[in-house]
C-alpha cells in the first residue's frame, strides 16, 4: 500500500481522492462530480462512483465509507451526484437492503465544510437540489454538535467547520469544530494522524462591505494544503494544494498575506483552481480586454513550488479555441511555473479517460509511468527548494 493522490476525470469539475499509508487506508474526498453520463453504461464517460468504489473500504456492516468529504463550495460541478451515491442523515436510517439495481450508498464519516460559503452562496445563486442536500447534512450535524455539547459524536456525526460565518451569533458553542484561517488540522475523523496534516488558507473572514460584494462562492472557496506522508520516515513526502474554484482577488490576497512566510503556499502538486480558469490569474476578461494582464500577485500565490512540483488541471481537455475554463492561455501561464504540468481531460488521451493517480514516494508525488525511487536511494535526494515565480 502506497499512499496516493487520485483525480477523476469529471470534464471541467473536481472529484480528488486523497488515500494515506497508515494501517486504516485512511481517505480524504474533496467534492464530488459523478454527472448522469458517468452512472449510464450505455455511455463512454468514465464510471467515475464504480472508480472511487474501488478505492474505498467498507465497515463491519458491509457499508463504503470515506473517512472525510470536503465540499470545497457548493457549484453543482463540485457536489453533482451526492444525494444519490451518498448517505445523508443518522446512520440508524441507513439502507442496508437497497432496490434491485442500486448499490448501498457511501457514509461520510466526517464533513469539512465553510458556512461561510453557503451564507453568500444562496445571496446571489440559487442552490441545486445536492448543494440543499448537502447544507442540511451539515447543519445536522452542527446541531448535534451543540445538543450533545460535542459529546460522544460518532462516525457519520462528525464535521469540521472550515473558516468563521459572516454571523458571529452562529459561531457561538462551536469552537471544537471551528478551523479559522491559519490553523493545523492534525486528526482525521476525530483520530490523530501521523500520515498527515493540513493547513487551513481559506475562506477569508468577513471584510469591509465592498471587498463582501466580490466574495461570492467562488472566491469563499475551501482552500487547503495537505501534508501527506508517504512513511513514518518520511512525513512531509508530497505537499498538495487544493482550492475549489478560487479566482485571482483570493490569490492576490494570499500572496499579500504569506509573502513573508512562503511555506503556507508551497506544493510539490497544485490542483488548478477553478479548472485552470484565466480568472485565477487575471482581473482582465480575455474576450473584452485586447491586452490581458496576469496579476503578478495571484501568480506568486500559486508559484512557490518545491523541486519538481506537478500541476494537474481537473477540466476538459485544454485546446487554443477561446474556452474558458479551461484556458489555453492559463496553461501556458502554470507552464512557466513548472513544465510538468498534467489534464484529466488528456488522460491517457482526449478520447479515453481514466483515473489520474499519483503515488507519494519518498522524493514526492509520482504521476502514472513514473519510476519511483528505492528507499536506499530516497536518502541522497535533493532537498526541496521553493522556485521563483514565472
Amino acid at each position: 500500500m502506497s499512499a496516493k493522490i487520485t483525480f477523476f476525470p469529471v470534464g471541467n469539475g473536481d472529484m480528488t481522492l486523497i488515500t494515506l499509508n497508515d494501517s486504516n487506508e485512511t481517505n480524504i474526498l474533496i467534492d464530488v462530480n459523478i454527472r448522469l453520463a458517468a452512472d449510464n453504461p450505455d455511455e463512454d464517460t468514465c464510471d467515475v462512483a464504480a472508480e472511487l468504489r474501488k478505492r474505498i473500504k467498507t465497515d463491519d456492516n458491509g457499508r463504503p465509507y470515506v473517512d472525510v468529504f470536503v465540499l470545497s463550495h457548493p457549484d453543482k460541478d463540485h457536489c453533482t451526484g451526492l444525494k444519490k451515491h451518498f448517505h445523508l442523515g443518522r446512520l440508524d436510517d441507513y439502507v442496508s437492503d437497497p432496490p434491485d439495481g442500486e448499490e448501498m450508498k457511501i457514509v461520510i464519516r466526517e464533513i469539512w465544510s465553510s458556512p461561510m460559503v453557503f451564507r453568500r452562496a444562496s445571496k446571489n445563486h440559487t442552490l441545486k437540489d445536492d448543494a440543499k442536500a448537502f447544507n442540511t447534512e451539515a447543519k445536522r450535524r452542527v446541531n448535534l454538535f451543540k445538543t450533545n455539547s460535542g459529546l460522544n459524536i460518532t462516525n457519520g456525526d462528525r464535521i469540521l467547520l472550515i473558516g468563521e460565518d459572516d454571523d458571529p451569533e452562529k459561531m457561538k458553542g462551536l469552537d471544537g469544530i471551528l478551523k479559522k484561517q491559519g490553523d493545523i488540522i492534525n486528526s482525521i475523523n476525530g483520530n490523530y494522524s501521523s500520515f498527515a496534516w493540513m493547513r487551513v488558507l481559506g475562506p477569508f473572514p468577513k471584510g469591509d462591505e465592498e471587498e463582501e460584494k466580490s466574495l461570492v462562492k467562488n472566491h469563499s472557496s475551501v482552500i487547503i494544503q495537505y501534508h501527506i506522508a508517504s512513511d513514518l520516515a518520511h512525513p512531509e513526502a508530497c505537499v498538495f494544494l487544493s482550492g475549489g474554484d478560487a479566482e485571482v482577488a483570493i490569490w492576490k490576497k494570499l500572496w499579500e498575506k504569506y509573502k513573508y512566510n512562503t511555506d503556507y503556499l508551497k506544493y510539490d502538486l497544485l490542483q488548478t483552481p477553478h479548472h485552470c480558469s484565466w480568472h485565477v490569474l487575471s482581473f482582465d476578461s480575455q474576450s473584452q480586454c485586447d491586452d490581458p494582464k496576469v496579476d503578478a500577485n495571484a501568480k506568486s500565490a500559486l508559484s512557490q513550488t518545491n523541486y519538481g512540483a506537478y500541476i494537474v488541471s481537473t477540466s476538459k481537455a485544454i485546446k487554443d479555441d477561446g474556452a474558458d475554463p479551461p484556458s489555453y492561455a492559463a496553461k501556458k501561464e502554470y507552464l512557466t511555473i513548472s513544465k510538468n504540468f498534467k489534464c484529466t481531460g488528456e488522460y491517457p488521451n482526449e478520447s479515453s479517460h481514466e483515473p489520474l493517480e499519483f503515488i507519494i514516494a519518498a522524493d514526492g508525488p509520482q504521476p502514472p509511468g513514473k519510476k519511483i525511487a528505492t528507499a536506499s536511494m530516497a536518502g541522497i535526494l535533493m532537498a526541496k527548494e521553493p522556485l521563483s515565480h514565472g
